[in-house]
């Protein structure tokens, strides 16, 4: 299962060229281009697990009196929609999201991705707080054998504080790191996704979400320019 949406999803990304040496897959070969030579069987299987859902839950939300779960599930406007704000294509149409509550205030939000790293998909949480900010992103599960250093805090607490108005991309917004461009490239694809999500299903319906910021920057350009500031 989980193959065949990487493959889909690094298509999608534009990580994975049709013809390339991917298409291995099917024969469980994969050609690494940088080490010129086809991954072992060990490199292929290599997952190192960094910490539990409940752990990331409970780091990113770690104030909440009350986690609750929901499911959001994306109609085929919906999804048009959040692809066309990110800009890729996606397979998914349900994401599971964690809401941090604390008497009758939200905290926050968390959400599980699982997103293409160079061949294999990787497992790790962002979190959203309540006015629509990245406030942490934490690696679950890292499974290539290089370029783990996705998950170090000086690298991804760069996402820290962005919002859907940021580009969160590399080389824009955020520092690649040598040797996990894939990665990076995936992780900041991901942690816009998030962001998007959040503010379709939450931030908006409430009056809060981006078209509402949005407005009131243009109000207050205009009054700007009617005051010649």
């Amino acid at each position: 299962m989980f193959a065949g949406i990487t493959l889909i999803f690094g298509v999608a990304l534009g990580f994975i060229i049709p013809g390339s040496p991917l298409s291995a897959w099917a024969t469980d070969k994969v050609w690494d281009s940088e080490l010129r030579r086809h991954l072992t069987e060990d490199e292929l299987n290599h997952a190192e697990v960094f910490m539990s859902e409940e752990e990331a839950v409970k780091a990113i939300l770690p104030k909440s009196q009350r986690i609750r779960k929901e499911v959001l599930q994306l109609n085929q406007e919906k999804k048009d929609l959040i692809e066309q704000r990110i800009g890729w294509k996606f397979p998914e149409n349900t994401f599971e999201l964690y809401i941090g509550e604390t008497a009758d205030k939200i905290d926050g939000y968390a959400m599980v991705h699982n997103t293409i790293g160079k061949y294999k998909h990787m497992t790790y949480m962002v979190g959203v707080d309540a006015k629509g900010a990245c406030s942490d992103v934490e690696l679950l599960v890292f499974r290539e054998t290089r370029g783990s250093e996705v998950g170090r805090k000086r690298f991804n607490s760069q996402y820290e504080g962005k919002t859907v108005s940021d580009p969160i991309r590399l080389n824009k917004d955020i520092i690649n790191i040598t040797g996990a461009t894939m990665s990076a490239r995936s992780i900041s694809a991901g942690v816009k996704r998030v962001l998007v999500l959040v503010d379709e299903f939450y931030l908006k319906p409430t009056g809060i979400g981006s078209d509402t910021v949005a407005a009131r920057k243009s109000d207050k350009g205009l009054f700007g320019t009617f005051l010649g500031n």
